[in-house]
């Protein structure tokens, strides 16, 4: 990865000016600062944690430099976590001061900050402290709001500065489940690929994009962030700045959709990540002993699996998923049969209620499934787009997508969970969260093909089964 694609990749950015990745640069902070927010005064955004790494130097310098309006707002909820209700905390302790924040931290303090920012309208930076997901540089915050989990429309920082002395010195586990949130870039590339196969520039739809400059920007570079997972564990300064490379890169390409709607996520989310937005909506949490080993606060008896571990688990279940798809003779596909069968929206509005009814998922559900049907002609149309090309399209996804064996083998290695059991799911609830996911996203993806083209349970009972992969 050079710092000529890094550029170009700044250039296509929407919202984020500045980046600077690279090793003991915390004291650079009050320079950048005073380059990209001439004549503004700072206030820090950061946990007890994330103050220690890295806020406390950060307020030296900039006190040092006269650039501190007001002291560090510390979060230290011992259950903070990206809740719209800590967004609200940090939004009203902002709202009468003239300062601009700098988000010191990784997802969750990122996450806040930036949606606190722009709900003031206000624009922020942020200083990196673990490569342990890609939301960074991303125009967008996953955030709860009222148990649904959803990507919130908001503007990614202005600038951004990753010290790879300090991310390198971040907890193992939060690599690790940075590397399986970038990890999962190779699958959700894959239901790109998928869906492109349906794009008609004439007819621009969310949800069915076709390949812009974005999947350049994510997947040019995808192998090499990649290549050494035990690095990456172990803390080795290239391969956390590769990852840390990646991992912006795909903000970078979320950005650079914005013409196709606010917080498009395309480049970087697809069907693996519809599993952790599921979970999360569903308040997942475990405990006992696979808590203690891959929990993130090793304090708490009871904790939410990382966005990372959940998503690593989801790009598992795609992955093996693509392999049954590809072994499967969509040459043959009875497209008049899948039409026939299509259920109408009432049966699949029906289909939801006995899946969420009662729970804070349903509406979303709804919505979402609403958005993404289409009638029996739209579906003839798609399926024989799919079947007629199925030769040239079954080579880019066979070339996209890394064998299930190879990417569990991966996983393994940097320190991430590889079985769902490791986060507190169930091969049941796993086998159900197929279904439920499908569900939740108006997004295209190989979910919706298995559904549409009638394979959804010839394909689960075949993962399941007694000779499938994910029969535990």
């Amino acid at each position: 990865m050079s710092k000529e694609s890094i550029a170009s990749a700044l250039k296509q950015a929407t919202e984020t000016k500045f980046l600077e990745i690279g090793s003991g640069i915390l004291n650079k902070v009050p320079n950048i600062f005073k380059d990209q927010f001439p004549g503004k005064k700072a206030i820090i955004i950061a946990d007890p944690n994330t103050y220690r790494v890295a806020g406390k130097e950060v307020h030296e310098a900039l006190k040092n430099a006269n650039l501190e309006g007001v002291e560090p707002y510390i979060l230290d909820d011992p259950n903070l976590y990206a809740d719209y209700i800590f967004v609200e905390q940090i939004r009203d302790y902002l709202r009468d001061k003239d300062v601009t924040p700098i988000a010191v931290g990784s997802g969750v303090i990122n996450d806040l900050t930036k949606r606190a920012s722009s709900e003031l309208k206000r624009p922020y930076m942020c200083v990196a402290t673990a490569a342990s997901m890609d939301g960074y540089s991303s125009a967008g915050a996953s955030i709860t709001n009222k148990g649904a989990k959803i990507t919130h429309a908001c503007e990614a920082p202005q600038a951004l500065v990753a010290d790879i002395d300090i991310i390198s010195k971040a907890p193992s586990l939060m690599t690790a489940s940075g590397y399986a949130d970038l990890y999962a870039k190779v699958v959700s590339g894959a239901d790109w690929l998928l869906a492109a196969e349906l794009a008609d520039p004439n007819k621009p739809k969310k949800g069915i994009e076709p390949i812009t400059s974005a999947w350049n920007i994510v997947q040019d570079g995808l192998a090499e962030s990649l290549q050494d997972p035990v690095g990456a564990k172990n803390g080795d300064h290239k391969a956390i700045e590769l990852l840390t490379e990646g991992l912006m890169l795909g903000g970078f390409a979320m950005q650079s959709m914005e013409s196709w709607g606010a917080g498009v996520s395309r480049p970087a989310s697809g069907s693996e990540h519809q599993f952790s937005h599921l979970w999360d909506m569903e308040h997942h949490t475990f405990k006992g002993e696979m808590a203690k080993k891959f929990g993130l606060y090793p304090n708490q008896d009871e904790q939410a699996p990382s966005h990372g571990f959940k998503v690593g688990i989801g790009t598992l279940a795609i992955t093996a998923m693509y392999e049954v798809m590809l072994k499967t003779p969509i040459e043959q596909l009875d497209v008049e049969a899948a039409v026939e069968k299509w259920p109408s929206l009432e049966v699949q509005l029906k289909e939801i209620d006995e899946m969420f009814g009662g729970t804070d998922i349903h509406p979303f559900a709804t919505t979402q499934t609403s958005d993404k049907y289409v009638t029996k002609e739209e579906l003839r149309e798609q399926l024989n787009k799919i079947k007629s090309n199925w030769s040239v399209l079954k080579d880019k996804l066979r070339k996209q997508v890394i064998p299930f064996e190879e990417t569990k083998k991966r996983l393994s290695a940097v320190g991430a969970p590889v079985e769902p059991e490791q986060i507190g799911i169930t091969r049941k609830r796993l086998k159900d969260s197929f279904y439920r996911a499908h569900k939740i996203r108006s997004r295209y993806t190989i979910l919706d093909f298995a559904y549409r083209a009638g394979y959804f349970d010839q394909w689960i009972e075949e993962l399941f089964g007694e000779n499938g992969v994910l029969k535990g």
